[in-house]
């Protein structure tokens, strides 16, 4: 008819358009998402207060996946691991194809977010730790270490120890000592609190949620104790 310049194929869709050119769309948009938060960028809520004035209960941070490809992490990073084996001794390790799976899972963000734990390294593998020194410092290899990320009113810490981290091992601590079971609870337990590099998943670059507390995350950590 004239003025009707809308073709249509056999089917009765306009000419160009394709349901199944849609859906392969949307699907390689799925994967590509999936991709990026699997391999590069994991977020995570903060559940509790043991890294508080950091972190809030309720923050929502995103964790990037590829820190340390080039280098294992630092004094001072404030990091998100899995902690089952370590600070969780008693849950039990999957193991066969659900292995392969929680893996899996754990890459694409379907993985029991309650096994991963955020804490800061303060120790890495070969560091002697202790606490505390006459000013009530922790000490890294002789040297004070400067924290003005904990928790104010918060000693360095109100139990004394004295470590030596394994290579390939990180000491790990909240910023809210005085309520983080972090590597000092775990003394007693296998691995004696030490963590080992590989459960890191990655470092945490940002807050993004809530809107009022967006913004990077202080890895300010004295480093030079090494």
């Amino acid at each position: 008819m004239p003025g009707n310049t809308s073709e249509k194929t056999p089917s009765g869709n306009p000419r160009g358009f394709s349901w199944r050119r849609t859906f392969l769309f949307f699907a390689v948009c799925i994967v590509v998402a999936a991709l990026v938060r699997g391999f590069l960028i994991q977020m995570y809520m903060i559940p509790s207060g043991s890294m508080e004035p950091t972190l809030d209960v309720g923050d929502h941070i995103a964790v990037y996946r590829q820190s340390y490809l080039t280098h294992p992490p630092r004094r001072g990073d404030v990091v998100v691991f899995d902690g089952r084996g370590t600070f969780y001794p008693n849950r039990v390790e999957p193991t066969g194809l659900k292995a392969v799976g929680t893996e899996i899972g754990s890459w694409f963000g379907l993985a029991n977010r309650n096994a991963y734990i955020v804490k800061r390294v303060i120790g890495v593998g070969g560091d002697h730790v202790r606490c505390c020194n006459t000013a009530g410092k922790i000490v890294v290899n002789g040297n004070p270490v400067n924290e003005p990320y904990i928790m104010p009113g918060n000693a360095p810490s109100a139990g004394k120890f004295n470590v030596k981290v394994p290579p390939g091992h990180l000491w790990l601590m909240g910023d809210h000592r005085s309520d983080s079971a972090d590597s000092r609870a775990h003394l007693g337990d296998p691995g004696g609190g030490m963590l080992p590099d590989s459960r890191v998943v990655g470092k945490v670059v940002l807050r993004i949620w809530p809107p009022s507390r967006f913004g990077s995350i202080d890895h300010g950590g004295d480093r030079r104790a090494g």
